[in-house]
């Protein structure tokens, strides 16, 4: 299930953040958060199951949401849950904006797309 972050999910949101390449430095991921939690145009999800497990992240940029940031504990990896995560933001927002990865995730993404239309 998808959630909105909250600022009481920081260290959390931290934690599973720190997992992706672009925010090993401490400094770069507390302006990550920082972007989050303050500007409107940075939208972040964390993904619960039993635990928080994932974290998702878009930036708004008109009518389209550019998936920016995605992420899975490592223990929980290889179990579909980064597509799950993909494709519940993508419901959540489909009205809305229309979702397009970053580079560092297009990948990722387009693989996401073709096990949907059942191509994996």
């Amino acid at each position: 299930m998808l959630l909105r972050y909250k600022k009481s999910y920081e260290k959390i949101a931290m934690g599973l953040l720190s997992f992706v390449p672009s925010e090993k430095d401490l400094k770069k991921l507390q302006q990550t958060i920082k972007q989050y939690e303050e500007d409107d145009d940075w939208q972040l999800f964390l993904w619960k199951e039993e635990d928080i497990i994932g974290i998702i992240g878009i930036h708004v940029e008109g009518d389209t949401a550019v998936l920016t940031h995605l992420s899975v504990n490592p223990s929980h990896r290889n179990q579909g849950i980064g597509r799950k995560m993909v494709m519940a933001l993508r419901d959540q927002i489909g009205n809305k904006y229309r979702l397009v990865p970053s580079n560092q995730i297009k990948e990722f993404y387009d693989k996401c797309l073709d096990q949907e239309d059942g191509h994996s």
